[in-house]
């Protein structure tokens, strides 16, 4: 497996597709709220497996100077016994703190709270509807 920053085209296409097919397909989210105008501010993260397939994506965006937020993390139901989440994260944290970021923060939905609890984030809000699914707002303070 092999996680990029997607600075071609196809790369950026291949997030979309992981995307369309979690969120749009999966959990019924409209494609207009899930492709949306933060795309072009946004950093696009895919893994690929061997087969150079895309299984995972993610985007990053550096808010507020020092905040970075953790926004369309997704893994194939193909691949979510892989650790790839846990690639995603951390290929995530990683280039937020290059970018100058001290804090993290995510709209995570409910169902996930465990995993990302295991990597150290906090919820910090009680649980809000965001296209149609229960999230809570998350954070961590990320170290170098």
């Amino acid at each position: 497996m092999k996680t990029v920053i997607a600075t071609e085209q196809t790369q950026r296409e291949d997030a979309y597709y992981v995307r369309k097919e979690v969120f749009v397909k999966e959990q019924e989210v409209p494609i207009e709220i899930e492709i949306d105008e933060l795309e072009d501010k946004a950093t696009h993260f895919v893994i690929y497996n061997d087969d150079k397939k895309p299984q995972a994506a993610a985007r990053l965006r550096i808010i507020e100077g020092s905040k970075a937020k953790l926004e369309r993390i997704c893994v194939l139901k193909e691949a979510r016994s892989f650790g790839l989440g846990h690639k995603l994260l951390e290929a995530l944290e990683t280039e937020a703190i290059a970018n100058g970021a001290k804090e993290a923060v995510m709209h995570a939905q409910v169902q996930a709270l465990p995993f990302y609890e295991k990597k150290g984030y906090k919820a910090v809000s009680e649980p809000f509807e965001e296209a149609g699914i229960t999230h809570v707002k998350m954070t961590k303070t990320l170290s170098v």
